[in-house]
């Protein structure tokens, strides 16, 4: 069993760099997650593992335990409904609204090991005939360096290709090596990888149409979820789309937002659309706050 000492530290230190909230209950996660850190390290145990991360040389060993504990599970297609939204609503409306522009920006704010982002790029390659001659970035960020490289590659277990994955996508976009399977170099071409801690200011990477920050906001408290929120709404076009994750919501974080009528997990922001004019009747309507704006 870890000591209190040591795990309080552990929460503390994992709360200030990541966001990331653990309960009293988490003991047997940390152990199991940092005790191949620990014998990365040559420590033999989790108490000698902090002491090195509580001294002034003890960076990397603070890096390595905050990537091991936030590295988090991803899948093709995961929960289906954003993937089928994308296609179905968000696609056309901004295909028809960004006819003179032809450029589309999406952000996939937690992108683990790529296979959100790389979704929607084959969701998008599936629809080359609608979107020949436009510009679309996919920009994948994550805090963890280990899974950005990962996801770079694009190589994937036959486990993880099965999760989701259809499998007429599995043969038509990924090659078989040994006993792995690799996505596509022109789909793995569609993604932009970058480090980034959403703890930490992100306006630097211009502006999007499209957000998915799903399934991040559930390890934040209720603070810092009202922060992420409001500072990716001034990072979004003004008719652009925010997805979260099926157990997330907007509701008493923030009124930078309206929900999509019938779209569960989609939201607009809360203003105008970029002609200065009101969005579409019925569309939109605003998400019923159970709090005020920003209270933890």
């Amino acid at each position: 069993m870890i000591n209190p000492t040591t795990y309080a530290f552990l929460c503390q230190m994992l709360k200030e760099r990541s966001g990331l909230i653990l309960s009293g209950d988490k003991q047997y996660l940390i152990e199991s997650r940092l005790m191949p850190v620990a014998r990365r390290h040559g420590a033999g145990s989790l108490e000698e593992l902090v002491n090195v991360a509580r001294s002034p040389a003890g960076e990397k060993v603070r890096v390595d335990i905050t990537e091991a504990m936030t590295t988090n599970e991803s899948f093709f297609y995961r929960d289906k409904t954003p993937f089928e939204n994308f296609e179905k609503l968000m696609l056309p409306e901004l295909l028809k609204a960004r006819a003179n522009q032809r450029r589309l920006r999406i952000w996939c704010s937690a992108a683990s090991t790529g296979q959100e982002p790389y979704s929607l790029a084959m969701c998008l390659k599936e629809q080359a005939a609608l979107i020949a001659g436009w510009r679309i970035e996919i920009i994948g960020t994550d805090i963890s360096l280990e899974v950005l490289e990962k996801a770079k590659i694009g190589m994937y277990s036959q486990f993880e290709v099965q999760r989701g994955l259809p499998i007429q996508l599995l043969v038509k976009y990924f090659k078989q090596v040994g006993d792995m399977w690799q996505i596509d170099p022109a789909i793995r071409a569609m993604v932009q990888y970058r480090p980034l801690n959403l703890l930490q200011d992100f306006s630097s990477l211009g502006t999007f149409d499209i957000v998915f920050c799903r399934n991040v906001l559930i390890y934040f408290e209720q603070q810092t979820k009202s922060d992420v929120l409001n500072r990716i709404a001034k990072v979004m076009t003004p008719d652009g789309y925010l997805v979260l994750g099926a157990a997330e919501t907007v509701i008493g974080l923030t009124d930078q937002y309206r929900s999509i009528e019938g779209y569960r997990g989609l939201y607009a922001p809360a203003g105008k659309d970029k002609a200065g004019g009101v969005r579409p009747a019925g569309l939109v309507r605003p998400a019923v706050s159970a709090g005020a704006k920003g209270a933890a």
